[in-house]
């Protein structure tokens, strides 16, 4: 397992998983806030990624260049920012313009249908 987490499975769920992943969930939902484009979640990710790695080496003395333990947690970051990303997005959408979108799903929105009498 070591060798294709690039770490133990209790340091890839602990730390890769729930802390990077918290930090790649909030990068998520800043982009959306501050109304940047998507794309722009992965370079952010990349870059939680190879923080990630550097982090898992240090402290927990796992191998510093693992490229499958980088593209996994790598991957899992980049799904878990896009996912805030348009959870934020759909909730800003409906706030910000109330009377066009309403919600139709944590990660969606709709145009409001208005009555015709």
């Amino acid at each position: 397992m070591i060798e294709v987490l690039g770490s133990s499975l209790t340091v890839f769920l602990i730390f890769t998983c729930v802390m990077m992943g918290w930090i790649a969930f909030m990068t998520g939902r800043a982009l959306a806030n501050t109304w940047r484009p998507r794309w722009q979640v992965v370079p952010y990710a990349v870059l939680l990624g190879l923080a990630n790695r550097f982090f898992v080496f240090a402290l927990f003395e796992g191998p510093l260049f693992s490229f499958t333990g980088w593209v996994i947690g790598t991957a899992i970051m980049v799904v878990v920012g896009l996912a805030s990303y348009r959870e934020k997005q759909a909730f800003k959408m409906v706030a910000q313009y109330p009377w066009l979108y309403e919600r139709s799903g944590p990660f969606d929105w709709r145009e409001r249908k208005h009555g015709s009498a």
